[in-house]
């Protein structure tokens, strides 16, 4: 009984849907929750269950490729039957459907988006070569997009959103050279493996390039100071090593990325209340 409840909360990455909430609040602090502070929870509460619902869905597609990368996950370890693990899927969905219709229209049509996009992303997009990453990508960054409409102001997150999802492209693209033997086992053709793992990291590096160009863009426009300018080059430094680091260790470089991105939301914060003071 002990395993199954833990294999049920294994299944949902608790770390990582309290991330994406946090991320969520951030989008709608940064683009001014203000008197919307309700909203700006209901989304965050939307988006843990969101993600913990796309992470069991994930596990059940990828049992077999677990059985070889991640042997100790839920449902290869017996913890969780693969049945199990659709029913707590179907019921997070649920619970996340239940609280989206409370937000604003635009909110209400993210959330649609990104439920449908979490399906289909294991079921269809996964081992396809670069689309895989691209929809995760977006995912992450229209999390950022969705607390900000939450609270009527998407626009004002758009770099940020931007920031996150070129970020997240190239952790995906480290992650997936480090899952090369158990992915091309299973038959996926991910972006190393149909163009090889260097290539596939120059790729990754292209768009980490461009995420780093853009981050100034909000000093630049006068919307944040030189605080935000500050502690936004200490995140482009993290996940410009952690890039580099990629061709080395893509296992420690993957999990940098994290922090990087985290850094970079802590830029928007600080530049977001410094206005505010």
């Amino acid at each position: 009984m002990y395993d199954t409840a833990r294999g049920v909360a294994e299944l949902a990455r608790p770390a990582n849907c309290v991330a994406a909430a946090v991320l969520t609040g951030t989008g709608a602090f940064v683009a001014g929750a203000g008197g919307a502070a309700v909203a700006a929870a209901v989304a965050a509460v939307v988006t843990a269950f969101a993600v913990a619902a796309g992470n069991a869905i994930n596990d059940y597609f990828d049992r077999d490729i677990d059985a070889v990368n991640r042997p100790d996950r839920p449902i290869p370890r017996g913890a969780v039957s693969a049945r199990g693990a659709l029913g707590v899927a179907a019921a997070w969905f649920l619970v996340a459907v239940a609280f989206a219709a409370l937000l604003p229209p635009l909110a209400i049509a993210i959330a649609g988006i990104n439920l449908v996009a979490l399906v289909t992303y294991t079921t269809v997009f996964k081992g396809t070569p670069g689309l895989g990453n691209a929809l995760v990508s977006y995912l992450v960054g229209s999390t950022f997009l969705f607390g900000g409409a939450a609270v009527g102001a998407p626009e004002a997150v758009v770099v940020l959103a931007l920031l996150a999802g070129l970020s997240t492209f190239t952790r995906e693209v480290i992650k997936d050279v480090e899952d090369v033997a158990g992915d091309r086992e299973e038959g996926l053709r991910t972006l190393p493996i149909a163009v090889g793992e260097r290539r596939a990291l120059w790729v990754g590096a292209g768009a980490l390039l461009v995420a780093v160009g853009a981050s100034p863009v909000p000093y630049f426009t006068g919307t944040f100071g030189g605080v935000y300018l500050l502690l936004v080059a200490a995140a482009d430094a993290v996940m410009l090593y952690a890039c580099y680091e990629g061709f080395g260790d893509p296992a420690s470089a993957q999990r940098r990325f994290k922090y990087g991105t985290f850094l970079a939301a802590v830029a928007f914060v600080v530049g977001r209340a410094a206005l505010l003071v």
